[in-house]
């Protein structure tokens, strides 16, 4: 378990005083695990007013729709936090301040499902359980940093290689998936289901599932309990996951994507994930991640609104196409995106181009309440249709101080500095420095950074960083 240590906080409450918290880290994640588990059968309880338990909810009740997401997020943060409250678990303050991060993006990702499909009962979810996570993520935001070796998600540098080197031809896949049978399954989800049944990420080795040419007409999900699993095609265009649910006709954002992950360590490489929904469906999701220290290479992800929901946790993208029209690239994690190109596409005609929109529930948070917004373009090459402003406001003069929008050394036509937005929130660095800690370099979290190393996607930061 994490080293305890003891802070004051000051808390600060709708329509009351600030209230002093001494509370230790185990204390606040009990009392919040407590809270999860309430707002799990407060949902499951809600669930059975809308449809029969255990079954598959119709897209036709949305509201059912939305407490299904709720229950899986729920799901998720009760065995996170199972996770740090055990005596045999071994983390650091990185990675308890990205986990609990990630819990606060379960609860909220719950309650805007609900809200979107009108379920104002969800009001009674928010209060206790947001203060309490707030409140560690503070408390484990302030403290000492003190490692005890590997902790869970951490990654065997034996197999670090696999992601770069993999070659169809000569690597070994544990499962594979083709249409004409040529495979061990016909479909992915069989392939998942099986790996399932193997035990999942309880196998010390990583399981590899390759997936041959074609097109994969499936939605699928990679649970919380199968981690360390790498999804390999045989490259981009060739190997294509597609769906087409969308909130229009009945989805939730989170349940509209098209694939799903929330093990922990996923690696894919070489596919295409896609919505082909289309502009006038809203948003409709290819590729939803909330899987702690995932990393894609070689991928393509196409979409129109809200294209690759990088939902939570710590991700790496390199070497990426993503393809949309508004806020295409947004959630709650801490991401970087490197050496990728983003390609943005004919919206309706009463829209206008969105790249992306990053949202945090914490200024503690690593990446950044919906009030605190974090976004930095580092060594990017724009093109000329980027309007001048550069950057838009979300409601007014909403969080235009308290956002940070940066960019440091950018080219092309769009990338002028000149006539940019003049926001207290929007910054043009001016040197290494201040670039630095937006890069990979200062990823010692879980030696991620030298993993990505290790895969020789990039150790040195100088190189052109895209995102």
């Amino acid at each position: 378990m994490a080293t305890c240590a003891t802070a004051i906080l000051l808390l600060l409450l709708s329509a009351t005083t600030g209230t002093v918290s001494c509370l230790q880290e185990r204390e606040l994640l009990q009392m919040a695990q407590t809270q999860v588990s309430n707002a799990k059968t407060w949902v499951q309880n809600s669930v059975r007013l809308h449809g029969p338990a255990g079954l598959s909810l119709s897209l036709s009740d949305q509201t059912a729709v939305a407490l299904r997401d709720c229950d899986k997020l729920y799901g998720e943060s009760e065995s996170r936090l199972a996770h740090m409250l055990s005596e045999k678990s071994i983390y650091d303050r990185n990675d308890a301040v990205a986990w609990i991060s990630g819990l606060m993006a379960n609860h909220r990702t719950c309650l805007d499902g609900l809200e979107e499909k009108g379920y104002v009962e969800a009001q009674t979810l928010v209060k206790n359980l947001t203060v309490l996570l707030g409140e560690a993520l503070a408390l484990y935001s302030k403290g000492k940093d003190k490692k005890k070796g590997p902790a869970q998600g951490k990654f065997d540098r034996s197999n670090g290689g696999l992601l770069v080197s993999w070659n169809p031809g000569t690597s070994r896949a544990d499962f594979t998936v083709a249409h004409d049978g040529s495979g061990t399954h016909k479909t992915i989800r069989e392939a998942v289901a099986a790996l399932a049944a193997r035990g999942g990420g309880n196998n010390p080795e990583r399981a590899v599932i390759h997936v041959k040419s074609g097109v994969c007409n499936e939605k699928v999900e990679i649970g919380n309990k199968l981690k360390n699993v790498m999804f390999v095609g045989d490259g981009i265009d060739k190997t294509i996951v597609t769906g087409s649910r969308n909130v229009i006709q009945g989805a939730t954002t989170l349940s509209s994507a098209t694939f799903d992950v929330s093990g922990d360590g996923f690696w894919a490489r070489d596919m295409t994930f896609e919505n082909t929904a289309g502009p006038g469906k809203h948003q409709a999701v290819a590729l939803k991640v909330s899987s702690d220290l995932s990393i894609f290479y070689r991928c393509s992800f196409k979409a129109y609104q809200d294209t690759l929901y990088v939902h939570s946790n710590r991700q790496f993208y390199r070497d990426c196409h993503i393809y949309g029209t508004i806020d295409f690239i947004f959630g709650d994690a801490t991401a970087v995106f490197q050496n990728c190109d983003i390609f943005v596409r004919k919206p309706m005609d009463h829209q206008s181009n969105l790249i992306t929109a990053q949202a945090r529930d914490d200024q503690n948070e690593p990446t950044t309440m919906e009030k605190i917004f974090q976004t930095v373009f580092l060594k990017t090459d724009m093109d000329g249709f980027i309007d001048p402003k550069g950057w838009k406001e979300w409601s007014g003069s909403f969080a235009l101080s308290t956002l940070y929008y940066a960019e440091y050394m950018n080219t092309g036509s769009g990338a002028s500095t000149k006539n940019r937005v003049n926001w207290p929130g929007f910054h043009v660095l001016h040197s290494a420095n201040e670039a630095m800690p937006y890069t990979v370099n200062e990823w010692e979290i879980g030696g991620f950074r030298r993993l990505v190393c290790h895969f020789r996607l990039e150790c040195n930061w100088e190189t052109s960083f895209n995102f």
